[in-house]
This record gives structure tokens, C-alpha cells and sequence, in this order.
């Protein structure tokens, strides 16, 4: 197609302000991507610019990434998060870093086709377009939380490139460290992941899909029967489309599919439906860590807390990054050291 076809077709009012876009984007002109002269040495690798609205805090959304990395699927190295990405066409590799006004996102792709599904699951992993104004705005009403917000604005959620990966890793996390979560998760991976190269660093594997993880043997997944049963069940209910997770899912209902399964309470449906439906508005009066900072900022414990965060609404999923950063734990921090 012609580059005024493909701009037009896009929205744009103009040629020139097509341009503008892609070369802000991309740091290429339409041209240049077209031709591949800005592609590195590296068959299919490209360098983008991911913009967002501002301000972004980084430090807990890289941070909490890198802190719960699965081995062979996620990695901190070299000042940027990278993971491997199952795409429509093949897979790839992303590295991910904080820049002045945007996102370095260093791509790897196997198929060039895969360019804007990839784009697309980067942008969603990390929040990328939140409103910040709006959503600090409003949690800095609340008096306890607005030294936080001052203090830290523009928090986001993060977020997934894959809604079964983090539904399975939530139910893997439950009622165990974030070291534990980890392990048993990375099991998983090297039992019936997807092996890949990594020439630039640690990644080799995909994490697994729902069907896979619904085959897996009983003992690779080193827990107690009912949390066992608790990952098979999940999974073969997101392979076999019983939970629907995907973007564009009704939250309700999928909220209600969740609970429909034994042994997924509230602490799991919740943490699904923030860091995977992406709705802003989940809340996990529950969980330990907002508990424990809740207690320590006087905001009160369960029907006083959850009365409290009704001020939050629409936004307590964000309140909830700000209650976790109370606590002085790696999640609140950008590494200072590469993944071992």
C-alpha cells in the first residue's frame, strides 16, 4: 500500500502528521521502516520509542517485574527487563527500559509480521496507557495516601503479555514468597515450555501454554494436592475456553468463571482481574502486603479498609501499588545488579 494510503486508512488527517508520529515512535521515518535501513544487524530486531502519558514512576513497575522473574522467561540485564513473547507468527524477545520521556523497547522477532501484536503486549505489560493525572488526582484526595502519590507519581500496574501466563502464576503464588513463586513457576517452565536461543543473554524458554500446563505431570508441580489440582483445573478450563481472559473479556463474567473453579478465592480473582483484565478499579483488601501497610498508615483492616477504599474508586487497583510501596521490599526498586 502507499504510505498516504496507510495514513489516511490509520486516522491521520495528514501525510505530514503521520510522519511526525511514526518518526516520534519508531525513530524512523515510514520510509526507513519500510525499506528495514533502521533494522539492527540482527535479522528481525528493531529499536523503538514507547511513548506514554506522564509522569511514570519506574521504579516499581520495572522493579516489581524484575523482582518476580521466572527464570528463562524473564530476566534483569544489562539496566533493562526482558522476557520472551509468544506471538501470532513465532516468538521473540523484548528488553525494556526507562528513557526520558518513553520506553526503550529493544524487539527480537522470528516473524516481522508479529511487529504490532508485540508492540501492543509491551505497552499492556506495563501500563502504558493509564492516566496518571487523572488517577493521582484523585487518590491524593485521600489524605494518608497523598504523601505517597507526591512522593511517587504517575504509579502504574504491572501488567502481562499473556493473561493464562499470569492466571497460572497467580494461583502458583498463592500463600507462598515471591522466592517460592519463582521456583515453582520455573519448574513448570523447564518441564513444557517452548525452548528458544537467546544469543544476547539468559532467556530459553516460552512460558507454556494453558494446554501444555493442562498435560503436565502431576509431579513436576512440587504442591500440596489441592493447589496441584487447583493449576490443572485452571488451565484446562483457559485452554478450553471455560475462562475467558482475553482483551476485550467482560470482567464480571470472567470474575465469575474464576470463582466458579475450587480453590480460587478472592486474593486470586482479584490479582487476575488487576494484572490481567486490567481493570483499575480491583482491590485486594486481603492480601498481606496491603494489610500490613494499610495497619501501618491507620487506614484500618478488612470492613474498615475496604469502607476506606471506596474513596479510591475507580482507581484502588493504583492504590494498591501505593500501599505496597510502604513496605521496603525489591518490588519497590530498580535492580542494581543483572539476574544471576
Amino acid at each position: 500500500l502507499p504510505l498516504t494510503d496507510i495514513a489516511y486508512a490509520a486516522g491521520f488527517g495528514s501525510v505530514r502528521q503521520f510522519n511526525d508520529t511514526v518518526r516520534a515512535v519508531y525513530a524512523s521515518t515510514p520510509g526507513e521502516l519500510r525499506v528495514g535501513r533502521r533494522v539492527s544487524a540482527a535479522a528481525g530486531s528493531l529499536t523503538l520509542r514507547l511513548p506514554y502519558r506522564r509522569p511514570l514512576w519506574p521504579d516499581s513497575l520495572l522493579g516489581h517485574l524484575a523482582a518476580t522473574a521466572v527464570p528463562g522467561v524473564e530476566e534483569w540485564r544489562g539496566g533493562a527487563y526482558r522476557r520472551t513473547l509468544r506471538l501470532p507468527h513465532g516468538h521473540g524477545v523484548v528488553a525494556l527500559s526507562p528513557a526520558d520521556g518513553h520506553i526503550l523497547c529493544r524487539l527480537t522477532l522470528t516473524d516481522l509480521r508479529d511487529l504490532a501484536p508485540a508492540v501492543s503486549r509491551c505497552r499492556r505489560l506495563l501500563d502504558l496507557d493509564a492516566d496518571p493525572v487523572a488517577i493521582d488526582t484523585l487518590l491524593a484526595q485521600d489524605d494518608v495516601l497523598a504523601p505517597w502519590v507526591a512522593t511517587a507519581p504517575g504509579r502504574r500496574i504491572p501488567r502481562t503479555v499473556d493473561e493464562h501466563e499470569l492466571a497460572v502464576r497467580a494461583v502458583l503464588g498463592q500463600q507462598v514468597s515471591t522466592a517460592a513463586a519463582r521456583t515453582h513457576a520455573a519448574r513448570l517452565v523447564q518441564a513444557v515450555g517452548d525452548r528458544i536461543e537467546d544469543p544476547e543473554g539468559g532467556l530459553t524458554h516460552l512460558w507454556p501454554t494453558a494446554e501444555a500446563v493442562s498435560a503436565v505431570e502431576p509431579a513436576v508441580l512440587a504442591l500440596p494436592r489441592a493447589r496441584r489440582e487447583t493449576v490443572l483445573r485452571l488451565a484446562a478450563a483457559l485452554a478450553g475456553g471455560e475462562v475467558d481472559l482475553d482483551p476485550g473479556a467482560d470482567w464480571s463474567r470472567a470474575r465469575a468463571q474464576l470463582h466458579a473453579l475450587p480453590g480460587i478465592g478472592p486474593w486470586t480473582v482479584e490479582t487476575i482481574a488487576m494484572r490481567a483484565l486490567g481493570d483499575p478499579d480491583a482491590f485486594l483488601p486481603g492480601d498481606l502486603g496491603v494489610v500490613v501497610s494499610a495497619r501501618a498508615l491507620g487506614l484500618g483492616e478488612g470492613p474498615a479498609l475496604r469502607d476506606r477504599a471506596k474513596r479510591w474508586a475507580p482507581y484502588r487497583a493504583y492504590a494498591v501499588q501505593h500501599l505496597w510501596a510502604v513496605g521496603d521490599h525489591a518490588v519497590n526498586h530498580l535492580p542494581t545488579k543483572d539476574t544471576p
